[in-house]
C-alpha cells in the first residue's frame, strides 16, 4: 500500500471537516505496523482508505500497485475481497449465523462453491483454535472467541494484508493478549502484513513500526525516524552495530 499526500474531507453542518490533511507513507509486504493516535486524529479514516472502504478527496492511494482513482466501485470491492482482511473492534459478526457461516461469507461473494467454502472456513477457525465452536453463534461465545471468529473470517480469503481496528478494545487483558498473539503469529508464520489501528501505546509498542497520527497528519513514523538516524550515523561515523 502506498499513500502520497492523501487528504479526506467531509461536509458537516454546512462546512467542511478535514479528517486527513496530506498523509504519505507505505506499507510493505509482510510488515507489522501500528497506526496510533488519540480519538479524532484521523487514524480510523486512514484505515478505511487503506482498506478500500472509502476514497481520498485528493492525493494518490495505491493498493497492490493499483491506483484507487482508476477503479470502479465493482473493481474496488473485488480488490477489497481478494487482498484485504478486516478485524473490527465490534467484531461485526452476523448474530444469527454460526461461526462457520460467518467465516465463509467472504468466499460466498467470490462465488466459491458451498462445500469448499465450509472446508476453508473450518480450516480458518481451527487456525485460531476454534475448531470446537464451528456451529456456535456469536451470542453463544465470549468476546475473545468472537474476535477470533472475526480474525478467521479475515483470513479465509488468504489476504496479503490484514487491517485491525482497535482489535483488543472490547476485550479483557487475557483475551486481548491472545488476540495479539494470533495476529503476530499470522505475520511471522504466514507473512501476512498486519496494520493495527489503536489509541493504546502498549498495543502499538508490540508492532515493529509505529506511525503516530495527530490532527490528520503523520506526526512521527518509526521507520522513517530509524532510517534518518541510520543515515545520520553513517555520515558522522556514529551509530552502533
Amino acid at each position: 500500500m502506498e499513500a502520497v499526500d492523501v487528504t479526506r474531507s467531509y461536509s458537516f453542518g454546512g462546512g467542511e471537516v478535514q479528517a486527513l490533511r496530506g498523509v504519505s507513507f507505505t506499507v510493505a509486504d509482510g510488515e507489522y505496523a501500528a497506526i496510533v493516535g488519540p480519538s479524532g486524529s484521523g487514524k480510523s479514516t486512514l484505515m478505511h482508505l487503506l482498506g478500500c472502504l472509502d476514497r481520498p478527496t485528493s492525493g494518490t492511494l495505491r493498493v497492490g500497485g493499483r491506483d484507487l482513482r482508476e477503479l470502479s466501485d465493482a473493481e474496488l470491492a473485488e480488490l477489497r475481497n481478494r487482498q484485504i482482511g478486516f478485524v473490527f473492534q465490534a467484531f461485526q459478526l452476523l448474530p444469527r449465523s454460526s461461526a462457520l457461516d460467518n467465516v465463509a461469507l467472504p468466499l460466498l461473494y467470490r462465488g466459491v462453491k458451498a462445500a469448499e467454502r465450509r472446508e476453508r472456513a473450518a480450516e480458518s477457525l481451527r487456525a485460531v483454535n476454534l475448531g470446537h465452536r464451528l456451529t456456535h453463534r456469536p451470542t453463544q461465545m465470549s468476546g475473545g472467541e468472537q474476535q477470533r471468529v472475526a480474525i478467521a473470517r479475515a483470513l479465509v480469503g488468504e489476504p496479503r494484508i490484514l487491517l485491525a481496528d482497535e482489535p483488543t478494545g472490547n476485550l479483557d487483558t487475557r483475551n486481548g493478549a491472545e488476540v495479539m498473539r494470533i495476529l503476530e503469529d499470522l505475520n511471522t508464520e504466514r507473512g501476512v502484513a498486519v496494520v493495527l489501528v489503536t489509541h493504546d501505546d502498549e498495543v502499538a509498542a508490540r508492532a515493529r513500526r509505529q506511525v503516530r497520527v495527530r490532527d490528520g497528519l503523520v506526526e512521527t513514523d518509526s521507520a522513517t525516524d530509524s532510517a534518518t538516524d541510520s543515515t545520520s550515523g553513517a555520515r558522522t561515523g556514529g551509530g552502533t552495530a
